[in-house]
């Protein structure tokens, strides 16, 4: 039995497995003597065991193998030994392992098959991610992805450590003055449970993110996160990189859109969407943008919304990295400050931008460009999507990397 869910009787004949809407269910009828044998399914045991121990308990022939095969279909069964060689290298680093148990039981609420969850737990060793930006956000995005157990975690970002870039679970306050992309790496480090495995050469930093499962975009500028500039991210699109933006601008924390080239609305399309919905926008940006670089003044950059906004970050890259599509695909996610009330706004595929995704848009969203998006914010990604995170993602131009 998965330990991850907790179980209760709702009754004298029905059973319930974990405490939470999202991942309880209930098992019935179920009569006591089954429900005692359920604490003999710890892992201890195999099948034939079983039987002798059913038997033992005075339960029916065949009662043992149809409870299984229960169990089974709800998803409520694990495999101590599943989950394929890599898997069987990750429970020999005894150290590691315990470093990442509540991560492997959280993976086990959602996944279904018996070892599922620490497959794909060990796959996330071989993964490599690319942050861009070391500040309050990136860095702490960066040490987040390192202790979750991904292999290989880099930093960029130019300048050195202010004092005003220190933050718990981040840039530390020793590193001050220090390279900024040296101390984030430095700190990625520290957090990861095992030194990442050896591989062979590293892109070099102008060749687009291309051998990166996901670059992450945490700019320390509030204009660059505010207002992403599509130049920067056409390697990415070229490249089929997926990409997530995350950052502060003012007291507002941003997670989003994951971009998925090809197939989700990117940082173009939030542009030109925003000229469309606002003529005055451009001309803003074009003044947010030449001011930003002559201004000395420390950004606004509350130290809890940046570690709320690293921490969904991960959680949305850990997700995509683990094969789902998280709800920041082709969304925006913003929270601000004082109310700190979390809402999604849609970044649909433009057809001014010529990122490719215009065609699937259209397909998706026939009705009118404008009409009623904003209405829309609440529904997550498309039904092709939310298809697409319950099964295993095929070669695309976005999944060749992951």
């Amino acid at each position: 039995m998965k330990p991850a869910l907790r179980r209760g009787w709702r009754d004298l004949n029905t059973v319930q497995f974990g405490m939470t809407p999202a991942h309880a269910l209930t098992l019935g009828p179920m009569d006591t003597a089954t429900g005692s044998f359920l604490d003999l399914l710890n892992g201890t045991r195999g099948l034939e065991l079983l039987r002798e121990e059913g038997r033992r308990m005075d339960l029916p022939d065949g009662h043992v193998e149809g409870l299984v095969r229960r169990l089974a279909r709800a998803g409520l069964l694990d495999d101590t030994k599943g989950g394929g060689p890599a898997a069987d290298t990750l429970r020999r680093k005894k150290e590691v392992l315990d470093r990442l148990r509540p991560d492997l039981a959280s993976l086990s609420l959602t996944t279904s098959e018996p070892g599922e969850a620490i497959d794909r737990l060990a796959a996330r060793r071989s993964l490599r991610v690319q942050v861009r930006g070391a500040g309050r956000v990136g860095a702490v995005v960066a040490s987040l992805l390192s202790g979750a157990g991904v292999g290989e975690v880099d930093v960029r970002d130019v300048g050195r450590v202010e004092p005003w870039d220190v933050a718990p679970g981040g840039l530390s306050a020793e590193a001050v003055g220090d390279r900024r992309d040296e101390a984030a790496r430095r700190a990625a480090r520290r957090s990861a449970p095992d030194r990442p495995p050896r591989r062979g050469p590293k892109a070099a930093p102008g060749e687009g993110g291309a051998g990166h499962s996901l670059v992450i975009i945490a700019p320390r500028d509030d204009v660059a996160v505010h207002a992403p500039s599509p130049s920067a991210a056409e390697p990415l699109i070229a490249s089929g990189t997926p990409h997530l933006y995350v950052g502060v601008v003012e007291g507002t924390g941003v997670v989003g859109p994951l971009v998925l080239p090809g197939e989700t609305g990117c940082a173009g399309c939030l542009n030109e969407g925003r000229a469309d919905r606002d003529p005055a926008w451009p001309r803003l940006v074009a003044q947010w943008r030449s001011g930003s670089g002559r201004t000395r003044e420390v950004r606004p950059c509350d130290l809890a919304l940046a570690t709320t906004v690293a921490g969904l970050a991960a959680a949305h890259a850990l997700a995509f990295l683990d094969g789902r599509i998280p709800s920041s695909a082709g969304a925006r996610w913003e929270v601000s400050l004082p109310g700190l009330s979390w809402h999604a706004r849609p970044v649909w595929a433009h057809p001014a931008c010529p990122c490719g995704a215009t065609e699937k848009g259209e397909r998706e969203h026939p009705s009118e460009y404008e009409g009623s998006h904003e209405t829309m914010a609440e529904q997550g990604p498309s039904k092709e999507l939310r298809r697409k995170a319950d099964t295993e993602r095929l070669a695309g131009t976005w999944r060749a990397h992951v």
